[in-house]
């Protein structure tokens, strides 16, 4: 647990709840009762060279931290699993049930024994290194990355030569922090074009990429924060690595008081056989962010309408420290509503995909809604600011965010340029309806936003009113359709 007074109060209030509540059953053991537990449920992290601070493999490793772990796992701190039952159904949910929380509250309180070496079942087995086992390929940056010890946080966008001699199918994709203690998150891009190698005098050095990697990105890969874990593909479905593709993997750094290198590297396990189903991501975002000091309840919605037939296999909800209580819902053609996550006590530190047990079909005509919640008092233990101050939207983590990334497919792979067009047109013009906040998105892409405001914005009052809003989403994918046919006609490199 990362918050050491969060964690003495938890300790506190658990143990308080759990003293003198003994029962009459056999008192369990860690061999009986707790080791299949943790080994089923922590043990993936809580072991040498993970994220978590310390294994649970031992009966000494589980037995010194005996009252630790029975008040994390009664707070249901740990695991680390934050979606809120019956609003979506996900797969490998890491949620103890009633049952194995008492259990592990019973031993603690009995003294921890160790119990009967026989019953104690083997620990589990791990590939050294990848929790997803040894990748087919290893990409790693060209040469490690030197940051200062103190500044603002860095963007950084490296470019990788992915030395794809033909078209590529990924099932399984794990990035790997070279240094957990400075990598705040990473987003991988895929490049076809060549422009990304242009964009990196130095090579190996990377080039400054607030915001994104300034380019017209052919695929992704995905993204990782603390707390992802990798997973493979549903059958049918792969990214696609083009042939002479980069890598081009951008990263935060968020500096921690001393000089620090970092050479982050990724896992790649391919499939033989080509997608069958286009892969790509529905995102919802709201820029608008100004959370006053000491409010403790400011609300961010947003929302927008799917273009055509999808299966949501994923949702990622994106916010930095101040965030809640974070919501997403889906609006069907019908009238019905399908939620598909809500998390009702966010931890920056414990992100990541939730994948969904079996695909949920949106309809075109979908509207999807996030309503994300934010504290910005001094009573949120998550606050970065004592005092707190006023909060923006922007890239650091001081800053807020408010985005919502679905995964969905599609019948055929040759759907997503489509998709893409439409989706990403709709959201642009979400933005305009708001106006262009150049504080928030920096100069070059308000500026960019402006001449758009300026083209469409025919009464003039500073944004794009509802009548309006149709043609700036016509204009954007007739653009986005010019752009895919020029990049056709152009000689393949």
């Amino acid at each position: 647990m990362r918050n050491p007074i969060l964690f003495s109060l938890v300790l506190t209030l658990a143990g308080v709840a759990y003293a003198g509540t003994g029962k009459t059953t056999a008192t369990p053991t860690f061999n009986r009762d707790v080791a299949p537990i943790l080994y089923q449920n922590c043990s993936n992290c809580h072991r040498p060279g993970e994220v978590a601070p310390f294994a649970l493999l031992t009966y000494d490793d589980a037995a010194k931290r005996a009252k630790q772990i029975a008040a994390i796992t009664q707070a249901r701190v740990m695991p680390p699993w934050k979606a809120t039952p019956g609003y979506g159904e996900f797969l490998d949910e890491r949620r103890l049930t009633e049952q194995q929380i008492s259990t592990i509250r019973d031993w603690a309180m009995h003294g921890a024994p160790e119990g009967n070496p026989k019953e104690k079942p083997a620990p589990p087995t791990f590939t050294a290194g990848w929790m997803a086992g040894q990748p087919d390929q290893v990409i790693e940056m060209t040469n490690p990355y030197s940051v200062p010890a103190e500044g603002p946080d860095q963007f950084r966008c490296f470019v990788v030569p992915m030395n794809a001699t033909e078209d590529e199918y990924v099932k399984t994709v794990e990035f790997r922090p070279g240094n957990a203690k400075i990598v705040h998150h990473a987003i991988l891009f895929l490049d076809s074009s060549g422009e990304a190698r242009k964009k990196e005098t130095v090579p190996g050095q990377g080039y400054d990429c607030v915001g994104g990697p300034g380019l017209d990105i052919s695929g992704a890969l995905g993204g990782w924060a603390p707390g992802s874990e990798p997973a493979t593909a549903r059958p049918g479905i792969a990214s696609t690595i083009k042939k002479g593709s980069d890598l081009v993997l951008q990263i935060h750094y968020h500096l921690d008081g001393k000089p620090e290198q970092d050479q982050s590297r990724l896992g790649l396990k391919f499939s033989k056989e080509p997608p069958t189903k286009g892969l790509t991501l529905y995102v919802l975002g709201n820029q608008k962010i100004d959370i006053p000091a000491g409010d403790s309840h400011y609300v961010v919605k947003s929302s927008g309408i799917l273009p055509m037939d999808v299966e949501a296999i994923a949702v990622f909800p994106h916010a930095h420290y101040l965030a809640k209580d974070m919501k997403v819902d889906a609006h069907l053609p019908d009238g019905t509503l399908v939620p598909l996550i809500w998390i009702q006590d966010w931890d920056f530190n414990w992100q990541g995909a939730y994948r969904y047990a079996s695909p949920v079909k949106l309809p075109k005509g979908t509207r999807l809604e996030m309503q994300y919640t934010y504290d910005n008092s001094a009573a949120n233990p998550h606050n970065p600011s004592n005092p707190p101050q006023e909060v923006k939207f922007g890239e650091q983590t001081t800053n807020e965010m408010a985005f919502a990334f679905v995964s969905v497919t599609l019948d055929s792979p040759a759907q997503v340029p489509e998709f893409r067009a439409g989706t990403r047109a709709e959201f642009i013009a979400t933005m305009l309806e708001n106006g262009v906040d150049e504080e928030a998105l920096g100069p070059e892409r308000a500026g960019q936003l402006k001449l758009l405001l300026n083209a469409f914005d025919k009464n003039h009052n500073g944004k794009i009113d509802p009548e309006e809003r149709q043609a700036v989403v016509d204009f954007l994918i007739k653009r986005a359709q010019q752009q895919q046919q020029h990049a056709a006609e152009q000689p393949h490199q």
